[in-house]
């Protein structure tokens, strides 16, 4: 299920110099340690992030030592630095619109972050006053990343649960990148989604299991903690224990059960990397929308695709530019936007859902769209609807009331991060 998979253990230069460069919002979340290695209370073991009863395998994983190897000796020597093929006749969203239109390409891979998600009101972690990071004084942790590593979840479940309650699935809406996306699927051109958020909300706008590669898993199931139990749970299962203010547990082993969504000091999901290795060789366009690209390894899937493939950036700012430390360990995203090589890489800047009905419109689409967006949404407002005919608040399926956090007046400095 969702707990296969690889840790992948790396570190930014900005890390080594003593910036914390982790993420995890209800969009993107982190994978690389914690900061703060002596913090005070509790076990120290999961300080690191990691879980005091886990067997961690050791070094990096999904990147095989051939793979570096072949890596670091092809940038050494400047091997196979012969000019790619230029696709795209223009490097702007229109250059982009057109190859599209055209018979060169048939598969698409989007990579997504928070930024799509937060039209529909769901905060991510790190913005600052806003973000979830600034107001979790209420929860008394010993430093605010402590919600989502699995070593502390394990000790003390409470926080995550009274923070879920606030923040489950089910209440928000897909944004228009969300249906853009479904809009690939129908016109068959969407080979993956890989999404770094786990609301789900990719899910409700009508993508399946097959189009979906949750990089940080997501809230649709839940498994026991146990090591020797693993029972899985349904959705409907956790959103009754979350909305009852139960810790919930194990109805074999009275273990904690948890949402498969990847925390601090866990691995991957399987599906990642069973499947990215044959996605990213065969994509024609890969379309990347609000995401820092900071975190590894998804940042460097960007990478992977054919050096003739071109990738488009449609976010708040540019990223995922070549950082030649990086790029030699073999993780570089090496995205090249202005320089006078550029053959390839294009970036819209601004709002996600803008970004995504201008490219609507020069594809032809935006009145499609558009409909799509209001009929699944007034279907949506139906259902919700009907379930308060049944009971249930609009806002909670549960029948109760979003609390939504308090904010402080001394909120923790979020990072510059996702």
């Amino acid at each position: 299920m969702l707990h296969g998979g690889c840790s992948f253990p790396v570190r930014s230069r900005r890390r080594e110099a003593g910036e914390d460069c982790s993420s995890f919002s209800f969009g993107a979340r982190l994978r690389t340690g914690v900061r703060g290695a002596e913090k005070e209370g509790g076990d120290p073991r999961w300080k690191n992030g990691k879980d005091p009863d886990s067997d961690e395998e050791a070094g990096a994983s999904g990147l095989t030592e051939m793979e570096f190897l072949k890596n670091l000796l092809s940038r050494t020597l400047n091997l196979g630095s012969e000019k790619p093929e230029k696709v795209l006749d223009e490097l702007t969203l229109e250059g982009v619109s057109r190859f599209m239109l055209s018979e060169k390409c048939k598969r698409v891979i989007c990579m997504v972050g928070a930024g799509i998600s937060t039209a529909a009101g769901i905060p991510d972690f790190r913005s600052p006053g806003t973000g979830l990071y600034a107001n979790l004084q209420q929860y008394n942790l010993p430093y605010p990343e402590a919600i989502f590593e699995i070593g502390y979840f394990k000790q003390h479940p409470e926080p995550f649960f009274a923070l879920a309650r606030e923040l489950y699935p089910g209440q928000f809406k897909p944004t228009i990148c969300h249906y853009f996306m479904r809009l690939l699927k129908e016109k068959g051109l969407l080979l993956r989604c890989y999404t770094q958020n786990i609301d789900t909300l990719e899910r409700v706008a009508g993508l399946g299991n097959e189009d979906l590669v949750e990089a940080h898993g997501t809230f649709f199931t839940s498994h026991c903690t146990g090591s020797f139990c693993r029972e899985m749970y349904s959705l409907d299962w956790m959103k009754e224990k979350i909305f009852s203010s139960a810790i919930p547990k194990c109805e074999k082993c009275q273990n904690v059960v948890k949402p498969d969504i990847v925390f601090f000091g866990e691995n991957l999901p399987s599906r990642f990397f069973s499947l990215m290795k044959s996605d990213f060789r065969d994509v024609d366009l890969l379309i990347i929308m609000g995401t820092s690209l900071q975190v590894q390894p998804f940042a460097s899937l960007v990478s992977r695709v054919p050096t003739n493939t071109p990738r488009l950036l449609i976010n708040k700012e540019k990223t995922g530019e070549s950082d030649p430390f990086m790029s030699l360990m073999g993780f570089g995203c090496g995205m090249d936007f202005d320089s006078e090589k550029a053959y390839r890489d294009v970036a819209q800047l601004g709002d996600c859902d803008k970004g995504c009905l201008a490219l609507a419109e020069l594809l032809g689409w935006k009145k499609e769209l558009e409909e799509l967006v209001k009929r699944e949404h007034a279907a949506i407002d139906a259902k919700s609807g009907q379930a308060i005919g049944d009971g249930a608040s609009a806002t909670h399926p549960s029948g109760k009331e979003q609390q939504k956090p308090s904010p402080k007046k001394e909120a923790l400095p979020p990072s510059k991060e996702e």
